[in-house]
């Protein structure tokens, strides 16, 4: 039992620093993000919006429209 009241507060203690320099690591931008919008920027719009193959609009050539 009298390892118990030893272990727990430390292990509290230890979680509380772990925290603390999480937290203080993510307030001084150290996993902001700073090669993804450079690489947004010259990024092909079109294969980025483009969508499902079924989604896209039918292109209907000249011979489509020869009464038969």
């Amino acid at each position: 039992m009298s390892v118990i009241a030893i272990v727990l507060p430390l292990a509290i203690i230890l979680a509380m620093g772990f925290l603390y320099a999480f937290v203080r690591a993510v307030r001084s931008g150290q996993y902001d993000d700073l090669d993804s919008p450079a690489l947004r920027a010259i990024q092909d719009d079109s294969i980025r919006h483009a969508g499902p193959r079924s989604a896209r609009p039918i292109r209907h050539t000249p011979s489509d429209n020869k009464a038969g």
